[in-house]
């Protein structure tokens, strides 16, 4: 089958997807395709590198993250319109949104350190203008979180931009050069919509997790019309991820869909609904399962399996080379500055396939070497504070709190060995989300105790939750 032929039935495919997902019961505003298409981006490629694909109009923007993070002026105008959109938005919702800023202290505090960290920058407008672009993250989980039905509007999320991602990079792996790759080595890679493989498996796993938990849902509840197309929906969207996440042949992303379903479901068995303690030990032991596992090997015997044989002797000479090399081990080198001002001394150790580096393979010595110790401390906090959120989310509502438990925890064991607390990256967005808004969304979907509903029961946002949203500490 030719590429034309594929692309038709990719088409009438996605749009299947969607007619079986709809649910008229359920109104979330329109204002939530503005973190749907931040998602579309930040989960593919840039607008000019889609343009210059298919209509020949401009140059390609390059491979990398850098390239990605800066892009070109017709970037820098979508990312700044779609973020003054979403401002607008929360302009409108201000009661719900300084609601929930207050009591956001942790996350507030490093936005105010990383936006002063542009000053010692040695390129202060470029890491301003990355700053920006961390202050539509944060706009774009507000939007999710203040919506008046964030369970079904985060559902919504995960369905619109796993419908289009998903199912093309599929279309692009199988039917078109464009999705397909070689890495530094020379080895052949496929990246799908992206331009690298551990980017296609970074937006397939926290789709997909955000997939299995809409279906678990369903499964729960026979109280939605729709419940049965739904239910094929999320399951062929889940089939999707997986496969995917096999086609992208990433090994930390797939240990952290296992490690998060495995979280997700778990947490489901009423043992651990009514046990706040068993489920700080089942946190602990999958972080301590998990980190150990990427420290001593683990992400390569799951490569293996794979039919691939990487170890992480790589990431540890780059994480050796790179750490010396930080300009202020107390504050680092400017918030996103790194890799602009000194990322060219690090070429001592390495071999020429490692050169030219744009990540040090670890979200921990990231920070580190953009924003220090200080910044360290406050990566601490922010990774608490999400889980002690979590948690609150789960006491009033497990459904919701364990989806939140597990996207805190995968972006913690994903920061070891890839750069996870970027911005325009998935687990720093959803990590934001259980930040700002894990505990409202669960007080909003919560009935005095009652399981939470899906579908039409959605609708109906409990009243009692609306007077204690300001309230919510």
């Amino acid at each position: 089958m030719g590429f034309w032929p594929a692309f038709l039935l990719f088409a009438i495919g996605t749009a299947g997807l969607f007619y079986l997902d709809r649910d008229r019961s359920v109104r979330t505003e329109k204002a939530l395709w503005l973190p749907v298409m931040w998602l579309w981006l930040v989960g593919s490629r840039p607008v000019s590198a889609w343009l210059a694909i298919w209509f020949g109009l401009g140059a390609a923007a390059g491979q990398g993250l850098d390239a990605q993070l800066d892009g070109s002026p017709m970037d820098a105008i979508v990312f700044m319109a779609l973020t003054a959109a979403a401002l607008f938005v929360l302009f409108q919702r201000y009661r719900r949104t300084l609601s929930l800023l207050k009591t956001s202290g942790p996350l507030l505090l490093f936005f105010v350190y990383t936006l002063l960290s542009c000053l010692w920058s040695p390129f202060p407008d470029v890491a301003f203008k990355r700053w920006i672009k961390d202050v539509g993250d944060l706009a774009m989980m507000l939007v999710i979180a203040t919506d008046p039905q964030p369970i079904a509007a985060l559902r919504r999320v995960f369905a619109r931009v796993g419908f289009i991602l998903l199912p093309a990079s599929i279309l692009l792996i199988r039917y078109s050069a464009i999705g397909r790759a070689y890495d530094p080595s020379g080895g052949p890679m496929n990246t799908g919509v992206t331009t690298n493989k551990n980017t296609l498996g970074l937006i397939t796993f926290t789709v997909a997790l955000g997939a299995l938990w809409s279906l678990l849902s369903l499964l729960r509840t026979k109280r939605s019309p729709s419940r049965k197309r739904q239910m094929i929906a999320r399951a062929v969207l889940l089939a999707f991820g997986v496969a995917v996440l096999q086609q992208a042949h990433s090994a930390t992303s797939i240990a952290c869909f296992i490690l998060g379903a495995f979280l997700i479901m778990a947490t489901r068995f009423s043992v651990f609904k009514h046990r706040p303690a068993s489920v700080h030990a089942l946190v602990i032991g999958i972080l301590l399962l998990g980190g150990i596992s990427m420290m001593f090997g683990g992400e390569a015997t799951v490569a293996s399996a794979l039919g691939r044989d990487p170890s992480l002797s790589s990431r540890t000479d780059i994480w050796k080379a790179v750490i010396p090399i930080c300009p202020n081990p107390l504050v680092g080198a400017g918030f996103e500055s790194f890799w602009n001002g000194y990322g060219k001394f690090v070429t001592a150790g390495l071999s020429k396939y490692e050169r030219g580096l744009n990540s040090a393979h670890d979200g921990y010595i990231e920070v580190y070497l953009n924003l220090g110790w200080v910044g360290i401390g406050f990566i601490a906090m922010l990774l608490i504070s999400g889980y002690r959120r979590s948690c609150v989310a789960f006491r009033r509502n497990p459904e919701v709190g364990s989806l939140m438990l597990a996207y805190v925890a995968t972006a913690s064991i994903y920061s070891i060995t890839e750069a996870g607390f970027r911005i325009l990256t998935p687990t720093w967005l959803f990590l934001v989300l259980a930040i700002v808004g894990a505990r409202i969304i669960a007080l909003n979907g919560s009935n005095k105790g009652s399981k939470p509903a899906v579908g039409a029961g959605e609708q109906t946002v409990n009243a009692q939750a609306n007077q204690q949203f300001a309230l919510v500490t």
